[in-house]
This record gives structure tokens, C-alpha cells and sequence, in this order.
């Protein structure tokens, strides 16, 4: 086991959720250990937050973060991006320029034109860029994917997927909610709500586990809760090359919803069914035969068994598929940096790329909706 990879992180201050998700994530498999920050743009918080969490070197700024980590003998490998979403390009472009690796939360960035620089950047500077889209870390996710390779669903037809919340049903945003604050705020989260927080997860999933890009959308983005700037709800339409059929819907406002993220995919052969609020069992059901339950810890193929760390009945869940986006993004910077070949299985990190295809997917669904749902190229 080679030395854990030195990890900075800019954002995820107190009170910020998604920044102590990420510090859990680096540290599940013990390949990072989180050394720099800058966790608020206002340097007495900033220096704060870095004191509860015993972090010894806090900055205020992030530009100087990279610069000073990539300076020092002992800085920084990797760095994780976890602020609103209008400071993911800036903070990645300053750390890319000072040969640091990246680990960004998405969306990748509040623009297409932002996100296709950046992968541009990356790719001219050859460092590791990795995009946290969550739930491709279920083991189940990546067994489900498998089976989609190997032929066991036929040629797919359909494919559905839905995210549905209930959690901005109200206008929380004016009640002094940060997190709500920010998210309906186009300023800082670019000019998708509901459709960049949660619809490009629902996006993404879905074409990780197909390994099909839609060809065309047509979409409708709506917003249900009165004076809200930013969209809540969005429902859409996709073709894709091969004459399948597809339907995304997500939404914030749909009551009596938690975190409901499902998938269903259909074959000529078969179906399968997968809902990330029980993510330790994936439904297969062939043509004309009984439904098959598949559990987590059960599975023998190698894409599953890469991202199992438990034996079979015991739960793994949210936090565990988001150490093993850490674990792979580990396995792929360590590689960078020893010029060693990265673990195949690590090949299945979402990256730039599936960044880029997000933005462009929040690109084309926003023209579409714009033309009155009219079917737009992606």
C-alpha cells in the first residue's frame, strides 16, 4: 500500500453539507488525507472551519492555496472542489495551472463554454480530473452496467430514470436556509436548478449504466414555487441513435419524496429496475420470466466486487459510493504520479467528460424548453 495522497480542499466550511460528505469519502478507504484548505472566502471562518476540523494549513484564498501548495515539497496531490457552483471553473483553472489534481463536485461548472475549457486545460496538462457524480459508486450501479455490456438485456428500447425531492416544495430559501440560498440562486448556481442539481445525476446515471449519449431531447423546465428566479422541476424526452426511447423527469417540489432516484432500463431480452434508496438490491426481470432480486455482496462480477467493501448483509449506502469515486480517483492519480498503469476497474470514474456531457445536456434542455419543448440536438 503506497503512502494515503496528500488532498486539499477549497469550500465545505461550517454549515456547508456536502464538504463533510467529501472529508468522510477521502478518508472511508484511506487513501487521502486532507492537509490544506480554503473553506470560506472570509478568512475568519475560513480560519475557523479549518480549526474544528484539526486542518493545519488554511487559507483564505484559493488562488494562493495553489500556489503555495504547489510550492512546497509537501503540498498538496489532489485538490476537492465542493463550493457553489459559479466558483468550480475559477477554483479549477487556478489548481489545474499549478499541476494539481482535481476532484470537482458537479455540475462541472455554471456553463458549457466553462466546463469545455476545462476539460481542454486537463487534457493539455495531463492531471487527473474527476467529477463526483455519486450513485455510479454503488456497487449495484456498476453490476447493472455490466450486465448492459454483456448483452444480458438484448438490445435496450427504454430507458427511464426520475429524481424526485419534496425539500424545496416551500420557499426555504428566504427563511435563512444557506443550502437552499444558494441552490436557487442563479448567481451562484448558473442558470439550472432543480435541472442542474439533481437532473444531471438522474442524466448521468442513466447513461453510465446504458453506455448510451441521447442524440435528441425535448424538454419542459418549470418553476412551482411563486417569485423563485431558477427552475424546480424539469421533464424531458430523449431519442437516442439506435431508436430507443427515453423519459427524465426530476423535480424538488414533489411532495412526500425523499431522495428518490431510480432507474429502470429495458431490453429484448430483459429489464432491469434499480432505486438508490435501496441500494443493495438491483430487480432483473427477463422477457416472460419471474423477477430475480440481486444483492449487494452477492455478485461475482469484477466492476461490482471492485466497489464491495463488506460481506453480503451489511448495508452500504451514500457515503460508501462516494469513497469508491475517492478510492478510483486514488488509484488514478497515484498512477499519474508513479507513471504506473491505473487499475482497470478505476477506468469507471466519472470525470471531465461525463462533466462536459452533463453541461451540455443542461445546455440543450434549456434551449428545448425555451422553443416550447421543440426537439434539440445534443
Amino acid at each position: 500500500m503506497r503512502p494515503r495522497l496528500r488532498l486539499g480542499m477549497v469550500g465545505g466550511g461550517e454549515g456547508a453539507f456536502i464538504g463533510a460528505v467529501h472529508r468522510i469519502a477521502a478518508r472511508i478507504d484511506d487513501r487521502f488525507e486532507l492537509v490544506a484548505g480554503a473553506l470560506s472566502s472570509d478568512p475568519e471562518r475560513a480560519m475557523a472551519s479549518a480549526a474544528s476540523i484539526g486542518l493545519a494549513r488554511s487559507y483564505a484564498d484559493f488562488r494562493e492555496m495553489a500556489s503555495m501548495e504547489a510550492a512546497r515539497e509537501d503540498g498538496i496531490d489532489a485538490v476537492a472542489i465542493v463550493t457553489p457552483n459559479h466558483l468550480h471553473a475559477r477554483v479549477a483553472t487556478a489548481f489545474l495551472d499549478a499541476g494539481i489534481h482535481v476532484i470537482c463536485d458537479k455540475p462541472l461548472a455554471a456553463s458549457l463554454d466553462e466546463g469545455e475549457a476545462l476539460a481542454r486545460l486537463a487534457r493539455e496538462k495531463g492531471l487527473v480530473f474527476a467529477v463526483t457524480y455519486t450513485y455510479t459508486g454503488y456497487p449495484l450501479v456498476r453490476h447493472a452496467r455490466s450486465l448492459v455490456q454483456q448483452g444480458a438485456l438484448g438490445e435496450v428500447r427504454l430507458v427511464n430514470v426520475e429524481y424526485a425531492q419534496d425539500w424545496l416544495s416551500l420557499p426555504i430559501e428566504r427563511e435563512s436556509n444557506r443550502q437552499a440560498a444558494w441552490r436557487t440562486d442563479p448567481a451562484l448556481a448558473g442558470p439550472a436548478g432543480c435541472l442542474g442539481d439533481i437532473g444531471t445525476h438522474a442524466y448521468q446515471l442513466a447513461e453510465f449504466v446504458t453506455g448510451m449519449r441521447p442524440a435528441e431531447v425535448s424538454a419542459e423546465v418549470s418553476t412551482f414555487v411563486e417569485n423563485r428566479p431558477i427552475d424546480d422541476h424539469v421533464q424531458a424526452m430523449l431519442r437516442y441513435a439506435n431508436g430507443a426511447r427515453g423519459l427524465l423527469w426530476a423535480s424538488q417540489v414533489a411532495a412526500g419524496e425523499e431522495n428518490a432516484l431510480r432507474l429502470r432500463v429495458y431490453g429484448t431480452k430483459a429489464g432491469l429496475s434499480f432505486d438508490q434508496q435501496n441500494p443493495n438490491e438491483l430487480w432483473v426481470t427477463p422477457l416472460g420470466g419471474a423477477a430475480e432480486r440481486i444483492t449487494r455482496g452477492r455478485v461475482q462480477g469484477a466492476e461490482a466486487l471492485h466497489a464491495t467493501r463488506v460481506p453480503a448483509g451489511h448495508p452500504e449506502g451514500y457515503l460508501e459510493a462516494f469513497a469508491q469515486l475517492y478510492a478510483d480517483a486514488a488509484a488514478q492519480i497515484d498512477a499519474a504520479i508513479n507513471a504506473d498503469e491505473a487499475p482497470a476497474e478505476s477506468g469507471l470514474l466519472t470525470n471531465v467528460e461525463d462533466g462536459v456531457a452533463g453541461l451540455r445536456f443542461i445546455d440543450a434542455v434549456l434551449r428545448s424548453s425555451r422553443g416550447n419543448g421543440g426537439w434539440v440536438a445534443l
